[in-house]
């Protein structure tokens, strides 16, 4: 019932994002009241999933940004695992430049929020990025035990995304150039890992 349950958060939770993003793309600023009757829920319950308007728009501009998994690797023909995780690594790092400040922002609700609510609250976080992961290494799956694939998405989830990007900015103080370099770096040798014999 727990699993049904955090499904139906995560639904809900989407949909508020979809609908939002449904009227940011028409050049609107929604209000939460315009967002709730385009998403099909009550205004108490997009309340009850972000803390303010401000969140939502800011998230819900990422959520416009960066694809879902099914659609990440449109007009992708390879199914090379290493250039499927550079156009992810792509995808996200042009997320992050994108939307700099909104995401801030986001993962500074997501840390606040972390240690002053309770756990079963609706996550902020969307967690694009371990489907897409996943996706991208379709084709190497089959060849690796779950153990090691599950702990290959994990460890390139720690690469990939806002906190690899800020990690390298902020704390190692790389540029983009160098700071893209260093990320394919960590995904061929988290590769290769992943192959080696135990």
């Amino acid at each position: 019932m727990t699993g049904n349950r955090s499904n139906q958060k995560a639904r809900t939770r989407q949909a508020i994002l979809r609908a939002t993003g449904v009227l940011l793309a028409r050049g609107e600023k929604p209000s939460l009241d315009e967002i709730a009757i385009e998403a099909g829920v009550a205004r108490a319950t997009a309340y009850r999933y972000f803390p303010g308007l401000d969140a939502l728009l800011n998230e819900a501009m990422v959520d416009v940004l960066v694809p879902d998994a099914t659609h990440a690797f449109d007009g992708c023909e390879t199914t090379d695992p290493a250039q499927r995780l550079a156009l992810v690594d792509d995808i996200l790092d042009t997320a992050c430049r994108k939307q700099e400040a909104a995401l801030r922002l986001m993962l500074a609700r997501t840390l606040e929020r972390s240690v002053t609510h309770a756990s079963d609250e609706p996550p902020l976080r969307q967690n694009r990025r371990q489907p897409m992961i996943e996706t991208a290494l379709a084709s190497l799956e089959p060849q690796l035990n779950q153990t090691v694939f599950r702990r290959l998405v994990s460890a390139l989830s720690m690469i990939v995304g806002a906190e690899g990007f800020i990690a390298l900015s902020d704390v190692v103080g790389l540029d983009e150039q160098e700071a893209r370099l260093v990320r394919q770096w960590a995904i061929e040798a988290l590769l290769a890992a992943a192959h080696a014999p135990d």
